[in-house]
C-alpha cells in the first residue's frame, strides 16, 4: 500500500532499487483499465436509465460504481496536487511563460487540465503561458486513458503523449523544453538523482523544473496500523508504506543535479474516509498499491483485519465525520522549484567583498524599545 521515492546512484555507480518497476508498471496499467470499465459501465447503465425513464418504466438496479452522477472517482488526490502545482506557475514573472513544457509522469492527464483551466495573464496559452505540454509516462494504459475525453479549454494548450520509462534517459535533445513539471508521479522512480540530471539536460538555460512528491511523513497512520498488527499477528514486521523522500532530500537533489534558487515547500492533505478497508481500496484503484522489492507476497486476513480495526480505533475522527469519514488518512506533499542556470539569475557576492560592516547598516533601537 503506497509507493515511495527511491534512492538513487551517480553515472557509473549501481542503483538501489527500492521499487520492482515493471510491477509497479503493471499496476498503474491495472488501474487505468479498472476506471475505463468503470466508467463504460456507468455510461451504459445511465443510458439504460434514460431509456427506462423515456419508456416509463422502472430502471432497475444499476452497477455498484454508478451512482447516477457517474463511476467511482478515485482521482481526486492527483487533480488536486496537480492543481496546487500549476498554481505556482502564476507566481512565477516570466516574459513570454513556458511555451514548450514536458510532463514527466503524466499519467491521465492532471497537468494538462489544470493547465488548461485558465488563460495565461499575459500572452497565450494556458496557465503559465504553457501553449504546448508533452505527457510521458511509462504506462501506456494510464497515459492514454482519457485520451478521448474532451478537455475543457484545451484549446489553450496542445499536447502530445510518449511512452517511455521514467528511469531510462529522457528522448529528447538537450535544451529541449522551458519547464519541466511532475505532479504525484516521481516517488516510485528509483533513480531520482539519474533523474534530476535528465531533467536537467532538457531544460533551456534559465528553464524551471517544478514538481511536487509525496514526502516522508504520507500514510502514517496506515503504517503505524499494519506495523502494530504484524507485531501481534505474525510476531515481526514488513514494508507497506514508502519509503518516500524527505523534505531536506529535495533541495539536496535538486543541488546535486546542477539546479540554481532550489526553493522547496510543504503541504498536508487529509481525507476522510468510511473505514480503514476503503482506504487502501481507494489505493488499490489508484494505482498506489505496494511495488516494494522487499514487499510480502500476501497479508493475512487475520493481519488485514486487526490493521483495519486498530485503525479505526486510533485515528478515528472526534466528530465521527459521518458515514463517509469516519477515518482520517493524511498525506505530506513536497513542492519544489529549481532553475537551470542562467547569466540573468541573482547571484551571492563573493566571499569577502563587503565594503561595509553589519553595524553600519543596522541601527539600534532607542532605549526603551525592543
Amino acid at each position: 500500500h503506497g509507493g515511495g521515492g527511491g534512492g538513487g546512484g551517480g553515472g557509473g555507480g549501481s542503483t538501489t532499487s527500492a521499487f520492482d518497476r515493471p510491477f509497479k508498471i503493471l499496476q498503474r496499467d491495472g488501474a487505468a483499465i479498472a476506471h475505463e470499465r468503470r466508467r463504460s459501465r456507468a455510461a451504459a447503465a445511465e443510458a439504460a436509465a434514460a431509456e427506462a425513464a423515456t419508456e416509463n418504466s422502472d430502471p432497475g438496479d444499476v452497477d455498484g460504481d454508478f451512482d447516477g452522477g457517474g463511476p467511482a472517482d478515485y482521482d481526486y488526490f492527483r487533480e488536486e496536487v496537480a492543481r496546487r502545482l500549476v498554481d505556482r506557475l502564476d507566481d512565477i514573472n516570466r516574459e513570454g511563460g513556458f511555451p514548450l513544457a514536458l510532463d514527466v509522469g503524466s499519467g491521465a492527464g492532471y497537468v494538462h487540465r489544470a493547465i488548461c483551466s485558465d488563460d495565461a495573464f499575459e500572452g497565450e496559452g494556458g496557465i503559465g503561458g504553457v501553449r504546448k505540454l508533452v505527457q510521458l509516462d511509462s504506462s501506456r494504459a494510464a497515459l492514454h486513458r482519457d485520451e478521448d475525453v474532451e478537455v475543457e479549454g484545451g484549446e489553450r494548450c496542445g499536447t502530445f503523449r510518449l511512452v517511455s520509462d521514467e528511469e531510462d534517459k529522457l528522448p529528447f535533445p538537450d535544451g529541449t523544453f522551458d519547464l519541466v513539471m511532475s505532479s504525484a508521479a516521481m516517488h516510485w522512480v528509483n533513480n531520482l538523482p539519474g533523474l534530476f540530471r535528465e531533467v536537467h539536460r532538457v531544460l533551456k538555460p534559465d528553464g524551471c523544473f517544478l514538481f511536487a512528491i509525496p514526502g516522508g511523513q504520507t500514510l502514517p497512520e496506515l503504517r503505524s496500523s499494519l506495523v502494530l498488527a504484524e507485531l501481534e499477528r505474525d510476531g515481526g514486521v514488513s514494508s507497506h508504506v514508502g519509503p518516500f523522500v524527505d523534505v531536506s532530500d529535495a533541495g539536496m537533489l535538486l543541488t546535486d543535479a546542477g539546479f540554481a534558487l532550489p526553493t522547496v515547500d510543504v503541504d498536508t492533505v487529509r481525507y476522510g474516509y468510511p473505514d480503514a478497508s476503503v482506504l487502501m481500496e481507494h489505493l488499490r484503484n489508484m494505482g498506489e498499491g505496494n511495488a516494494g522489492t522487499n514487499r510480502r507476497d500476501r497479508v493475512g486476513v487475520d493481519t488485514f483485519l486487526a490493521a483495519c480495526c486498530l485503525y479505526d480505533r486510533q485515528w478515528g475522527l472526534d466528530d465521527g465525520g459521518g458515514e463517509e469519514s469516519a477515518v482520517e488518512a493524511s498525506v505530506q506533499v513536497i513542492y519544489a522549484i529549481g532553475w537551470t542556470p542562467h547569466e540573468s539569475q541573482q547571484r551571492p557576492k563573493e566571499r569577502g567583498s563587503a565594503s561595509r560592516k553589519v553595524g553600519e547598516v543596522v541601527e539600534e533601537p532607542p532605549k526603551g524599545k525592543s
